[in-house]
């Protein structure tokens, strides 16, 4: 997966590793993110909602620690961003952010028991959504133009920059197995899609799309509905829906679909400025994202790709 994020941003990667005599007993893969517009970022990973350390016991995490940090002074970095399922303590990083979530669903063996564990309101759209006559297809990059023209939109629709087409097209060369788009379609029409992971058995969506004009049609709940049935039909035992904060829209969303809030701690090593200064929340860039939303998305899909890369 890092080596498909490296490729897909231009960004050099680093594999960091530790051992204990010549067993191997922790990796900490990083992105080393540039631009001349925000500055030099060291991130496990970019794109991805949870990467971080993998350790068997506490003396890998901090040596793995030690050598990120070392890397980050070496390289001249703002920040060290580590996105951790588990809260690492090491007396260079700053408190912890646990502001936000990871909301994640355990997913029964059948399609009928994940019907049973969301709730009635959630089936209900679901059931609008067979009423509009909707066809959905897995694959890869035979739907990476559909994808992308529903995607796309969608980001300058929320005044976001883009990824470029060629990161998804990058993410998909993990395998058919582990990595694939879904396309929902209207007659012949593409209306929403999902980029979908399915590893070490956890689904997880980190890019998922609905045009506006078809909202009403209750299409987003319809795929994602959909897309839990694939990932039952691969076995998998949850279905991470990404990221919210406690109480927020997105959480109670997610909640409905059986998902529980778990730790989402991203840690940091400061060395210049504030992580949360190149967050949207906050209004520090409202005026940039209503510029966006009135971009033409031809132009957005050309600028957006090299400014989103050098985001953290």
């Amino acid at each position: 997966m890092a080596t498909a994020l490296s490729r897909g941003f231009g960004h050099s990667g680093y594999a960091l590793e530790a051992y204990e005599g010549e067993r191997l007993t922790g990796a900490l893969p990083l992105l080393a993110v540039e631009s001349r517009l925000f500055g030099r970022f060291l991130v496990s990973l970019p794109y991805l909602n949870w990467a971080g350390v993998l350790a068997e016991n506490v003396a890998s995490v901090r040596a793995l620690v030690d050598e990120a940090i070392a890397l980050a002074d070496e390289r001249g970095v703002r920040y060290l961003e580590l996105r951790q399922e588990l809260a690492i303590e090491h007396p260079s990083l700053t408190p912890l952010k646990t502001e936000k979530v990871q909301m994640r669903a355990p997913l029964p063996g059948t399609e009928e028991g994940a019907w049973k564990m969301i709730r009635s309101s959630v089936r209900s759209q679901i059931r609008k959504g067979d009423k509009q006559g909707f066809r959905i297809e897995f694959g890869g990059d035979e739907l990476l133009d559909d994808f992308y023209s529903v995607f796309s939109v969608n980001m300058r629709d929320l005044g976001t920059p883009v990824y470029g087409k060629r990161l998804f097209s990058e993410l998909l060369s993990i395998g058919p197995s582990r990595a694939e788009l879904c396309v929902v379609y209207q007659g012949p029409l593409a209306i929403a899609c999902a980029m979908l992971f399915h590893i070490n058995g956890v689904t997880q969506a980190p890019s998922a799309s609905a045009l506006r004009s078809h909202r009403a049609t209750a299409v987003n709940t319809w795929m994602y509905w959909r897309m839990m049935a694939r990932a039952v039909e691969k076995g998998m035992s949850t279905f991470d829906f990404g990221r919210s904060t406690m109480e927020g829209p997105t959480y109670d969303f997610k909640r409905k679909w059986g998902a529980e809030p778990q730790p989402a701690p991203w840690c940091y090593y400061v060395r210049e400025g504030n992580p949360d200064e190149m967050r949207p929340e906050g209004g520090r860039y409202s005026a940039a994202i209503r510029t966006w939303q009135r971009l033409p998305v031809w132009l957005t899909r050309l600028v957006g790709p090299p400014i989103v890369r050098g985001i953290p």
